[in-house]
């Protein structure tokens, strides 16, 4: 029996061991499977660390569980920048048989353990999450890989979906979520429960769904091959609002197909109140409420692009109160009843009808009915009748730090159909008084007093010319100053008005009562405005008949934000209006550290404001004594790497400028004497007679800025250039630092004109591969000393030991195509001799170029005069010009330097000199420049095939950029996250064996 058992025991440890040791032995295998899979399967990239994978068969025996942490996908184009899927901790579980001993491996089970989840769906349709290969044939190897899950689960994962196709946007927290079934079989149930927090639910911009818990566990029957989910018994959840939902979604084919039922569980008048935000807080649960609460409804139907499914949704609450605990004041006697239906397929037959809805706030009752009879003619009946005690409202709703009071009177009722064509709209009566309003800030001693509003909507005839509203006062008294204004509308067709608004306002005062985070502001508005005229008139055109006159003043004005660190200041300014100009008579202002001042005026300002696609016009005089463009460069970089970003121009402003400024910072520049005309027409910025002084000369400046592609914002400038500094030019411009590095060893000043073209990165700076141009650079005495270039020549030739070399009156043409600098043939003297100089240099420093020197035979010395002496005749002697080629390469700063052609200079010397005895016509250095020229045109070629992917390198960035923009909802929503969600720490992995 002893040795019985010591047998079976000595099997337990070696069955024990062999588990344990299984991962280790067949580690390498398992995760050269998973690779093999990923590289077949999926195109998208992929990325975990080896070092972090875990292989356990005690997870889930008896299946063998890998477990990677720090797992994730990226999108390809243009997907690039997107992360569709991060995972702290993603195990996958497989049947440890069909790992060891099939070919087929087959997954079992997927765990998603903490991260974040992508979805981002285009305008066109593309979608991130397709990442798998396309289907033809010889694409991709075929992935041998069998699917037989039969658990999911997921936990604290956090999902964005983004989906621009449909204008759909949502956002869940802390997803956790967990499933079983046999996912392989065509029907089969699948048990699910699934908690998050939902962020936000939007469609075509308008939230419906935010801040809310939702619960839900339920069973699900999944018919794969009609594509049909069925809902069976369960219960949901969203904060404490308990609901039933039961039926079916299908898509056997393109349609959908809906038959949905819905109701509320424990209907209590408490659980409709934890969906309102500001009520569903910590506190919620010692909120005093009672009262019943009923909700039903369904959806049922076909929904495609021509169809909608019918549907009945109805809400009653009856006897509802609510009040806070250390409250004294109850909401009470809340009676609601709401229905929405449709019996059609058709959402226009939608009926919305509300013929109850009552509630006393304290003692201040509201009361209220609604109903729609359809979206066509929106033949409606409505009215809100109710008294509100501001002081005792707060009492009830609690407002910290804020003290009201004041009446507030409503009573409005309103009956008939609205149609457009025929110029008919409801039967209005509407009144909405405020009477002795006070609001009062803990923040601020004194209050907004005498707040009076009163108002009216009226129409008795239902004819849209008898369409009256009538604000016929509004006004407050804050310490003093008060302001005060009335407005009048007729005639719903004209849209007559005539108003006025008169008084100060301080806005530090205001902002200290109605503080908003991160902005500070100062400075008083005083308004003295008339305005008479009709919508119909400023349609047609009609300005004259538009009366709109007085002025508006600005005095001691500060404004400073978490956008805006730099701050704006307005010590004075004065605007005067008139029908059909706003003109600025006085602006005196300081921006950042720059003080500015400016006059002008604006015309079609009512076109502009008040129709679409009219075009504001305009002018403006600034005048400056420093302005600092630094500081407004992109204020997110330091202060040594900030930048400008493209700016977008309105195509739909027409304004000249006029700028005078007596100095001017930008970057490493000082601008003196600063003076032009700018004109913003059509989303194009043209400048015109733009001059300054700048490095030692004078520079005028006229051509365009064109943003209208993003992506690609282009410019086109004309430069006339007189006596710049060469050393401050190569220090100051990176075109000159590019195109022409020789600027470096140069002393002394050049003019030039020059026109050029291109395209301008994200940056603003000039892309260099994209530009064109063509001009004169005139040096009329400079000296050049100390270059890689003249130590590379003379030791070459030997013909000067001087490291210096002096240039007077050079003329070089030039011109830029796909950044290449293209020099053409010039005459220069180099020391003694007469040279020619032509070639390029490339936007990537490359350089090359060609020097023919004649250098007369005795230069040459001792080598030069034994050749001399060996020739007989008097054909050649120490005055025979010897044509010498240098070639240059490389780059500027490590350039290589040899003669053309290959030869040396004994070789060089014996070929010439013998080339003049026997009097041959074609001259070798017409020889050497045609070989150069056919190298040079190769190396261009190189360089527009170079250029070219540069160029497309940065549209692409560009454009990853503009779409950055675009998904700017996307980032606000990851903020959001991280604020309503704690951190949670991660478990060990106990099982991980290393």
């Amino acid at each position: 029996m002893k040795k019985t058992l010591l047998i079976i025991f000595g099997i337990f440890i070696f069955l024990l061991v062999s588990l344990f040791a299984l991962p280790f032995i067949f580690k390498d295998k398992i995760i050269a499977r998973i690779d093999q899979e990923i590289a077949s399967s999926v195109n998208a990239q992929v990325y975990y660390d080896i070092n972090n994978v875990s292989l356990s068969v005690f997870k889930r025996f008896p299946h063998i569980s890998a477990t990677v942490g720090d797992f994730g996908i990226v999108g390809n184009e243009p997907f690039q920048s997107d992360t569709l899927v991060h995972m702290d901790k993603l195990q996958v579980d497989f049947n440890l048989k069909s790992i060891l001993f099939e070919d087929i491996p087959t997954l079992t089970g997927i765990h998603l353990d903490g991260g974040s989840l992508f979805v981002k769906v285009l305008e066109d349709g593309t979608a991130n999450y397709d990442i798998t290969y396309p289907s033809e044939a010889d694409t991709v190897p075929e992935s041998n890989f069998q699917i037989a899950v039969d658990l999911i689960q997921v936990n604290d994962l956090n999902l964005i979906y983004d989906d621009m196709s449909l204008g759909y946007f949502m956002v869940l927290g802390n997803v956790n979520l967990e499933g079983s079934g046999d996912f392989t079989a065509d029907v089969y149930d699948l048990p699910l429960k699934m908690d998050a927090l939902i962020g936000d639910i939007s469609y075509d911009g308008i939230s419906y769904l935010s801040g809310k818990q939702f619960k839900g566990e339920t069973t699900m029957n999944i018919d794969m091959a009609n594509m049909k989910f069925a809902f069976g018994e369960g219960e949901f959840a969203l904060n404490d609002f308990l609901f039933d939902l039961t039926g079916f979604i299908a898509m056997p084919a393109e349609d959908i197909e809906i038959d949905l039922a819905f109701e509320g569980k424990d209907n209590t008048f408490k659980s409709i109140l934890s969906l309102i935000p500001g009520i569903y807080t910590e506190s919620f649960s010692d909120l005093k409420t009672s009262g019943t609460m009923d909700f039903e409804g369904f959806v049922k139907g076909i929904y495609n692009e021509t169809s909608m499914p019918s549907f009945d949704v109805s809400l009653n609450v009856t006897d509802g109160m609510f009040q806070y605990p250390d409250l004294p004041r109850p909401v009470s006697n809340v009676n609601i009843e709401f229905q929405a239906k449709n019996e059609t397929n058709n959402l226009d037959n939608t009926i919305i009808n509300i013929p109850t809805f009552n509630l006393d706030f304290g003692s201040n009752p509201i009361s209220g009915r609604f109903f729609l009879a359809n979206l066509t003619s929106y033949e409606m009946d409505g009215a809100l009748i109710g008294k509100l005690n501001l002081e005792e409202l707060t009492s009830i709703f609690p407002i910290e730090g804020l003290t009201l009071k004041g009446l507030l009177d409503v009573n409005a009722k309103a009956k008939g159909k609205y149609d457009s064509v025929a110029q008919v709209i409801p039967n209005i009566d509407a009144k909405l008084l405020l009477s002795n309003g006070y609001i009062k800030s803990a923040d601020y001693p004194a209050p907004i007093d005498k707040l009076n509003v009163s108002a009216s909507v009226q129409n008795n005839t239902g004819k849209m010319n008898d369409f009256i509203v009538d604000l016929n006062q509004f006004g407050f008294v804050l310490e003093e100053e008060s302001i005060n204004g009335r407005l009048k509308i007729n005639d719903f067709t004209r849209l007559n008005w005539d108003g006025a608004v008169n008084g100060t306002v301080d806005l530090g005062k205001i902002l200290a009562i109605f503080p908003i985070e991160g902005m500070d502001m100062t400075g008083k508005i005083q308004a003295d405005i008339q305005t008479k005229g009709s919508y119909k008139d400023v349609e047609d055109g009609q300005y004259g008949k538009l009366d709109t006159r007085g002025n508006v003043g600005i005095n001691q004005f500060s404004f400073t934000s978490a956008d805006i660190p730099q701050g704006i200041k307005i010590n004075q300014a004065k605007a005067d209006f008139s029908p059909d100009r706003i003109s600025l008579s006085q602006f005196d202002s300081q921006v950042g550290q720059s003080p500015i001042q400016a006059t002008g005026f604006l015309s079609n300002y009512l076109n502009y404001f008040l129709k679409e696609d009219e075009t504001l016009k305009g002018q403006l005089s600034l005048t400056s004594s420093k302005f600092n463009v630094n500081e407004w460069m992109t204020a997110s970089t330091p202060a040594d790497t900030a930048a400008l970003t493209v700016i977008q121009l309105p195509k739909n402003i027409d304004f000249s400028m006029s700028v005078a400024a007596d100095e001017v910072l930008y970057d490493n520049l000082t601008l003196k004497e600063v003076k032009g005309n700018m004109l913003l027409r059509n989303g194009v910025l043209s400048f015109s007679d733009a001059s300054m002084r700048t490095l030692g000369g004078q520079m005028t400046l006229n051509g365009t800025y064109d943003p209208s592609n993003l992506a690609e914002p282009k410019f086109d400038f004309s430069l006339n250039l007189a006596n710049l500094s060469i050393p401050q030019a190569f220090q100051s411009f990176n075109t000159v630092k590019a195109f022409a590095p020789i600027a470096q060893h140069l002393a002394g000043n050049f003019n030039s004109t020059l026109a050029f073209s291109g395209k301008l990165g994200q940056d603003m700076m000039p892309i260099l591969s994209s530009l064109d141009g063509k001009g004169l650079l005139k040096v009329a005495e400079a000296a050049f000393k100390d270059s890689p270039i003249i130590q590379g020549v003379t030791s070459l030739t030997k013909l000067n030991d001087t490291n210096t070399l002096q240039l007077k009156n050079i003329s070089i043409p030039i011109e830029i195509n796909n950044g290449v600098l293209d020099v053409k043939p010039f005459d220069v003297k180099l020391w003694d001799y007469q040279a020619n100089i032509q070639g390029s240099t490339g936007f990537d420093g490359t350089i090359n170029y060609l020097v023919n020197m004649q250098v007369p035979a005795g230069k040459f010395g001792a080598q030069a005069n034994t050749l001399l002496a060996a020739i007989s005749g008097n054909e050649v002697n120490e005055s025979t010009i010897i044509p010498v080629a240098i070639s240059l390469g490389g780059t500027y700063n490590a350039p290589k330097i040899g003669l053309a052609g290959g030869n040396s200079i004994e070789t060089l010397l014996a070929n010439s000199l013998k080339s003049r005895v026997s009097n041959e016509k074609e001259i070798i250095q017409q020889e050497v420049t045609q070989q150069f020229k056919a190298a040079e045109d190769s190396l261009k070629k190189e360089l527009k095939l170079k250029a070219d992917m540069v160029q497309d390198s940065v549209k692409k960035e560009a454009d990853k950029k503009i779409e950055e923009t675009k998904t700017k909802a996307v980032d606000e929503a990851k903020k959001v996250l991280k604020g309503l969600l704690k951190p949670k720490p991660a478990k060990p992995d106990s099982t991980k064996l290393d």
